[in-house]
């Protein structure tokens, strides 16, 4: 729902970053308002099923197969980045770095809370302390950001923290 609330903020022509993309289903979103996207991710089969739903749908993305643990590939900045249901504290000054001046990050990952709803990740390095989205993405401008326990469906709930935050224009 995070995505579908900000894919406004997705134009035709901006270059967005889905990082850690798995099968693409942002990065496919974002192809389909018209941006022109790269998707990383290090699961060559999630790459393969997201290349396969784009033919079918006629949306074209760049997958790119990167090890999100190595060294990150040397890239131009981009209008937007999304990072879905990952986590990496120590990468997040990289993360913050691919966004060129004005640029958007569109953010959400799962809350300590998540391991007592007994699915999703359970280590601690996945998982994020209350309050702690803010200030790990920091000093980008937060335009909106919320920590919320929600539905997934009739039988399964979530506990998420989202942020929707800008890179300022005078940022260097």
């Amino acid at each position: 729902t995070w995505f579908t609330w900000h894919d406004h903020l997705v134009r035709p022509g901006m270059r967005v970053l889905d990082l850690a993309c798995g099968d693409g289903r942002h990065s496919l979103a974002a192809a389909g308002r018209g941006a022109v996207v790269t998707a990383w991710d290090r699961d060559a089969a999630a790459l393969a099923a997201g290349r396969a739903q784009g033919a079918a749908r006629g949306l074209d993305v760049d997958w790119q197969q990167v090890d999100l643990e190595a060294d990150w590939p040397a890239v131009a900045p981009f209008d937007a980045v999304l990072v879905f249901n990952y986590l990496d504290r120590e990468r997040m000054p990289l993360v913050r770095g691919l966004l060129a001046p004005g640029g958007t990050l569109i953010m959400e990952t799962y809350l300590a809370t998540q391991r007592d709803l007994g699915w999703g990740p359970t280590r601690d390095e996945h998982l994020l302390a209350r309050g702690e989205l803010a200030r790990l993405i920091a000093p980008l401008e937060v335009l909106h950001g919320r920590e919320v326990l929600e539905p997934v469906d009739v039988e399964r709930w979530r506990a998420v923290a989202s942020v929707v935050a800008r890179r300022r224009p005078d940022e260097p």
